[in-house]
């Protein structure tokens, strides 16, 4: 009886055994499968990559954090070493990371990256010694479940995609700074954890016409600054476009126009922090967006994203001890009392030329409107000179403070500095600090809602020092770390994509305190009496503003102001440099 157990059991683990060894995987895409006419869906991408990872002990396969729609995110890791600690990877190699979806709608990367990551695992590709790849197969979850053929107006393919906004309707390119949604809380999460040299965000565009079906839009070269800006501008972007063009792939800087020809010249598209590439350089990742074609066919589209990360692997495998070290000596570039641009305008004193291959464009008469619109003709294809903007030159700037102290109370903020690998410290005990303040002197804001915020702009500050009592538990927060491009661009309230201008202080903007006019007359004339300065200021302020001189409220409230009933937390900072 015992012999005959053995004997069963031995059948059945040969049985497993072939069962195990008899197991196939179909990987041909979707797209491959349509011949270039579909694109894969939310839960085939994913089982793809499951399926990826159980034949290929070199992919990895991993669920992390949440997103708006209740999935979790995947990151997919390629590592012919099987190592998956990227801690331990930086130590000899350089990484890649390739997001996907943002824009579900734009799905060229969903399908390019799954044959890449196939062709990689199964040697089609030659496997890169120097280099592994890493990719959020599909960011925009929400979005990408939203599938539909109809919302991508100006699209050619694929039949079926996604819906740009993701499961709460934001546009989640938006969102790198605000973290809004569970989406960029997790992307946070994932970049810290990963620490790219090299980020890949694949896109579609949506503006002319031309002969092109791959752009690219690299980071902005001053912007990301010093021999790393120099090296993505002289180096990496000819390398790129030389690559592809041995490949016969034509590619162009991104064409940043909307409804106009491209051959009256355009500007490189600034990445505020805002966007992917944006938000990656502040840790001095090397950035750029693909932007492929819309009017091109899908086919082509994907194949040219495909082609175009081979060709940056091969570039990161050939630079790979320059682009480690440009990235190590960036991290000095930022000392406490150097001066850091926070605004930024186009230099039209120093230009790019592009052999730019385009179609002409005419104004006709539109048959709906009966206005003039564009038409661009394809039986007219040109190549010629475009003025190319892709310098630009900063507009203010601020010196960089030792450090930032954040009271306790905004733990919205101090929440998202964390997410953001910030160190810092807390008072052990009540302090009084000298430090530098700011009031809010003047903002605009949008007249419409901009991705759930009414953002402001132009704000400008006045500086003062001043002696602050901090409490037990404050947090002060010094800039000499890896995180201080991200507290200069959110804590200094001019930024662009400050927290300030991203409606984050908003509460500072109103006064809490008033005062009743019948009792403030008495007491506003008792403080004229005892102050003949303040009287002499007031009474030529009247003399030389008309409006101010017939507005007695506007007087009683100017003079409220200038007393010591007025609250003190009124357009007051709550963030304090340490200088």
């Amino acid at each position: 009886m015992k012999l005959f157990s053995v004997v069963i059991a031995l059948i059945l683990i040969k049985s497993c055994n072939s069962s195990i060894k008899k197991e196939s995987f179909d990987f041909e895409t979707r797209f491959e499968k349509s011949k270039g006419f579909e694109t894969a869906t939310y839960d085939e991408t994913i089982v793809y990559y499951e399926n990826l990872a159980k034949k290929y002990r070199k992919i990895s396969i991993l669920e992390i954090g949440e997103t708006d729609s209740g999935k979790p995110l995947h990151l997919i890791t390629y590592n012919p070493d099987n190592e998956f600690n990227f801690n331990t990877i930086h130590k000899t190699k350089n990484i890649i990371l390739i997001n996907n979806g943002i824009h579900p709608g734009e799905s060229d990367g969903i399908d390019a990256t799954m044959m890449l990551f196939r062709d990689l695992a199964s040697g089609i590709i030659e496997t890169p010694k120097n280099t592994v790849l890493v990719t959020i197969p599909i960011y925009n979850v929400g979005g990408s479940l939203n599938r539909n053929s109809t919302t991508r107006t100006n699209q050619n393919g694929p039949k079926e995609y996604g819906f740009r906004g993701n499961a709460r309707n934001y546009d989640l390119n938006r969102d790198f700074i605000k973290c809004d949604t569970k989406n960029a809380k997790t992307f946070t999460q994932i970049f810290h954890m990963v620490n790219p040299d090299v980020f890949i965000d694949n896109h579609v565009s949506n503006g002319a016409d031309y002969q092109y079906a791959l752009t690219h839009l690299f980071t902005q070269h001053n912007k990301l600054g010093g021999t790393l800006g120099d090296y993505i501008h002289t180096e990496m972007m000819p390398k790129l476009e030389q690559k592809l063009a041995k490949k016969d792939w034509d590619i162009t800087p991104y064409v940043n126009v909307f409804n106009r020809v491209p051959e009256t010249g355009f500007s490189q598209f600034f990445d505020y922090p805002r966007y992917s590439t944006g938000y990656t350089t502040l840790w001095n990742t090397l950035g750029m967006m693909v932007e492929t074609h819309m009017l091109k066919p899908y086919k082509q589209r994907v194949y040219g994203t495909y082609e175009l990360m081979k060709s940056m692997i091969e570039i990161v495998e050939e630079d790979q001890s320059i682009i480690s070290s440009l990235r190590n000596d960036s991290t000095n570039n930022f000392k406490v009392g150097a001066t850091y641009p926070l605004n930024w305008a186009i230099d039209s004193t120093k230009t790019s030329t592009l052999n730019f291959k385009g179609f002409e464009g005419e104004m006709i008469t539109s048959e709906i409107t009966g206005m003039p619109r564009l038409k661009y003709n394809r039986d007219k294809p040109f190549t010629k000179p475009v003025t190319y903007y892709n310098y630009f030159k900063p507009t203010d700037s601020i010196t960089i403070p030792k450090a930032y102290i954040i009271p306790q109370g905004w733990y919205d903020i101090i929440d998202l500095l964390k997410l953001n690998a910030a160190e810092m410290n807390r008072f052990e005990n009540d302090s009084t600090i000298t430090v530098e303040t700011y009031t809010i002197d003047s903002y605009e804001t949008v007249k419409t809602p901009f991705e759930g915020h009414y953002l402001h702009y132009n704000t400008t500050l006045k500086a003062k020092t001043e002696e602050i009592a901090f409490s037990k538990g404050d947090y002060i927060i010094n800039t000499n770390q890896s995180a201080i491009r991200y507290l200069l661009e959110t804590l200094e309230p001019q930024a662009p994509d400050s927290f300030f201008n991203w409606n984050f202080f908003d509460i500072i903007l109103q006064q809490k305190e008033g005062f009743s006019p019948y009792v403030w007359e008495d007491l506003a004339l008792e403080l004229l009496n005892k102050n003949p300065d303040l009287k002499e200021i007031f009474e030529t302020k009247k003399e030389k503003d008309f409006d101010f001189a017939n507005n007695w409220y506007a007087q009683l409230d100017w003079l409220h102001q200038q007393s010591d009933y007025f609250e003190k937390a009124y357009l007051k900072y709550p963030v304090y440099r340490l200088n």
